[in-house]
């Protein structure tokens, strides 16, 4: 009897959780989700800097211990099936660059000439970096002191290696290599890794350094692996999708994490290039997996956005859905558009532009083994020609071309009430799609879109010449011509376009100027550097070098060369800011533009994002 009365308190409670298991199954069904799809994860989401900018700036995490080290987790999510690296003889692709005549030698000299200038600019930057913020991220050239955004692991050391080679530079690259055997990818002054700026500059800048220095330092392709494995724990989600700002700790990494609902496009989609070449030299096919999985999604994905063909700058990558106010079960799933952005923009530019240029430049890697890159970039330019490039209207009736923005209400693309609006905007992270277009047209044989990239080149071109200082600002607007034919100039309608800004004295054929600041970006002397390999035309060459006199010009200080606030006065503030795309991608091709043309050959390498050169296969 007393045994019996004792074991009852325990009956009840079996009971008990029999009907509280019921209820949450019930719970779980009725919301079309069952315990088996995947873990709960908790409501809200846990903060982080899921709201980057792509190619803009990342605001850096908060500081951590310096005594934590990463440590290989156990994994979470294990992958069931890998995707496996392509293998087999690439396949035919048309030549890029153009056949070039043997050069005059008064030819010679004066590109001889211009290159030594690059080169001292170059040098002066460098130099100043190795005295004042050596091993750190970034130079702040104005003050001499420096930054560490990036995780402090020395952004512009790695991010400059290959730079340094190319310029024949090889003192100064031993002595860079020796410093990067000291980097310890394994702690971070930060508690969050950006994984996107961290692959393209840091595991680019790795990869490619190795490969233009034919192999001949390991230790660059060790420290390459070491990074690569930090780095595939952000992989390890229900759906794979990665984490866009990885936390790297051990406390962090022994959790289940997962990909956010709101993730920049360019943050998930512009990873293909460096984990693609981290397999193809390490013969893994695990980094190739990672990669290829988002591109299946974003495949299933093109054809079904709400602008078919390209996809928006915010992402739900987290494959989850919410269940009442318990948490968030999370499931393999793929991507959508984000909930948290109230309309789907859809741009070549911030945010979104590397996924559009990996397409391309990841068939050219695969050596045409993977024919989706190429359907993927022929059904994005159907859309870009379409819906995104119009003729701006100039006082000088310029025929040029700019890649504008659609903002597009969600689901509503066929309402014709105000849900679509288009923004005929020109910003400098935009000026990279003359380059790939021309790419693109050589590569994939579409003859008649290489005048297209011609005349978005020289939309930016235009931009420049358009300034007080001869430099583009970041963004600004234009009154679009009624079509792409001739469009003659309008002044009450350019008058009209001003408004408020009227009396800001805006060069003729600029409604607006955005923001007027230059942080020495490279995309448009990137699209002038491929023109001028690809068509052989001298004139692009001489467009470069005005380019790079007003840059110089105006953007030197003692200690190198700083971003400017206003590109629309003659002697601007300047920002104290030089991040590593400097040295590592504007001053880069400014040099191979007045290179000879076999010196990092477009039919010998392609290009990552941040202008790191990969071996292409043979």
């Amino acid at each position: 009897m007393h045994i019996i009365r004792a074991s009852r308190p325990l009956w009840l409670f079996a009971i008990f959780a029999v009907f509280a298991l019921y209820q949450l199954v019930s719970r779980r069904l009725s919301t079309g989700t069952n315990l088996a799809e995947g873990p709960l994860f908790p409501n809200p989401e846990t903060p982080q800097y899921e709201l980057g900018k792509g190619r803009l700036e990342v605001p850096p995490g908060k500081a951590i211990p310096s005594t934590l080290h990463w440590a290989k987790p156990s994994t979470h999510f294990p992958v069931q099936s890998t995707i496996t690296l392509p293998s087999g003889k690439p396949q035919y692709i048309a030549k890029i660059q153009h056949k070039f005549p043997p050069e005059s030698e008064g030819m010679k000299i004066k590109r001889e000439m211009r290159l030594d200038m690059v080169k001292a600019t170059f040098q002066r930057s460098w130099h100043a970096y190795q005295k004042q913020a050596w091993k750190h991220d970034e130079l702040s050239p104005v003050s001499g002191s420096f930054k560490d955004p990036f995780n402090g692991w020395g952004a512009t050391l790695v991010d400059t290696l290959d730079t340094l080679y190319i310029m024949d530079l090889k003192d100064e690259f031993l002595e860079a290599i020796t410093a990067v055997k000291g980097i310890d990818f394994t702690t971070s002054i930060r508690r969050d890794i950006p994984l996107f700026e961290t692959t393209i500059r840091y595991l680019g800048g790795l990869l490619a350094a190795y490969d233009v220095s034919g192999a001949q330092h390991a230790i660059l392709l060790e420290k390459a692996i070491v990074l690569g494995g930090v780095l595939m724990g952000a992989f390890d989600t229900p759906n794979h999708m990665p984490v866009t700002y990885y936390h790297w700790d051990p406390a962090s990494t022994s959790q289940q994490q997962r990909a956010r609902s709101m993730v920049v496009l360019a943050e998930l989609g512009s990873l293909t290039l460096e984990f693609t070449r981290l397999a193809q030299l390490t013969n893994n096919s695990k980094y190739y997996d990672a990669v290829a999985r988002i591109t299946d999604e974003l495949e299933k994905w093109q054809m079904n956005t709400n602008l078919p063909g390209m996809w928006p700058v915010y992402v739900d990558a987290s494959g989850c859905s919410e269940v009442g106010a318990k948490g968030t079960i999370c499931k393999p799933g793929g991507l959508r558009s984000s909930a948290g952005a109230e309309k789907d923009v859809f741009t070549l530019g911030g945010r979104s532009d590397s996924v559009f240029e990996y397409l391309p430049k990841e068939y050219l890697l695969l050596g045409g083994l993977e024919t989706k890159y190429r359907t993927l970039y022929e059904q994005a330019m159907r859309t870009i020609q379409a819906k995104l490039i119009f003729r701006p209207m100039t006082r000088e009736n310029a025929d040029i071309l700019i890649a504008g923005s659609l903002a597009v209400t969600k689901n509503t693309l066929q309402d014709t009430h105000g849900t679509i609006t288009f923004n005929p905007h020109n910003t400098h992270l935009t000026c990279f799609a003359g380059g790939m277009i021309a790419m693109g047209a050589r590569i994939f044989e579409r003859p008649d879109e290489l005048s297209v990239a011609m005349k978005l080149t020289d939309g930016c071109v235009w931009a420049y010449n358009a300034t007080a200082t001869g430099i583009m600002p970041e963004e600004y607007l234009h009154v679009p011509c009624p079509s792409a034919g001739s469009c003659s100039w309008e002044e009450a309608l350019w008058r009209e376009a001003l408004g408020s800004h009227v009396k800001e004295d805006l060069p003729s054929g600029m409604a607006d100027i955005i923001r007027k600041r230059y942080i020495l970006r490279p995309e448009a002397i990137e699209s002038v550097f491929y023109l001028y390999r690809i068509t052989g035309d001298e004139q692009w060459r001489e467009k470069g070098w005005r380019m790079f006199n007003a840059i110089e010009t105006t953007t030197q200080t003692e200690f190198g060369n700083s971003a400017i606030d206003d590109v629309t006065v003659k002697n601007p503030v300047k920002a104290d800011l030089m991040q590593s795309f400097w040295t590592a991608e504007t001053l880069k091709y400014f040099w191979l533009l007045f290179s000879n043309e076999d010196v990092i050959s477009l039919d010998d390498y392609v290009f990552n994002t941040e202008a790191h050169p990969f071996m292409r296969p043979k």
